[in-house]
């Protein structure tokens, strides 16, 4: 009778043991999610960033190289500068005795998710 008891201790230890692996489990899965949509939202930053100064790095050379008051909408070629879809437009606009600025409007997909982005920067000349 003894030994019976022994493997009924052991059988519970063991239930529990499993119990408390699981709800371990549970936890880190739901961490991992949360790093996943924090590394995926600084990737998308990242992009848009990236995505910002190459499209000022070309609206400041297009200022030095035009001469027109206004600069229609031009919509860039993203595809040498992500890996993931993304939009890129630029808006020139020189008003005068303003200093020239650009409207950039950008659009970066990771998954799911869209980060888009409308800002306006002064064009020091």
């Amino acid at each position: 009778m003894k030994r019976y008891k022994e493997k009924g201790f052991i059988l519970l230890l063991v239930i529990t043991i499993l119990a408390v692996i699981g709800a371990v489990m549970f936890l880190l899965a739901e961490d991992s999610h949360t790093m996943l949509f924090e590394s995926d939202t600084a990737y998308l930053r990242a992009t848009q960033r990236n995505l910002t100064a190459s499209a000022l790095a070309w609206a400041r050379y297009n200022m030095t190289n035009e001469t027109s008051t206004i600069l229609n909408k031009h919509d860039l070629d993203t595809a040498n500068l992500t890996t993931r879809p993304a939009t890129l437009s630029v808006t020139i606009e020189t008003a005068e005795n303003k200093e020239p600025q650009a409207q950039i409007t950008t659009s970066t997909t990771r998954k799911r998710r869209t980060l888009k982005s409308k800002n306006k920067y002064t064009l020091a000349q």
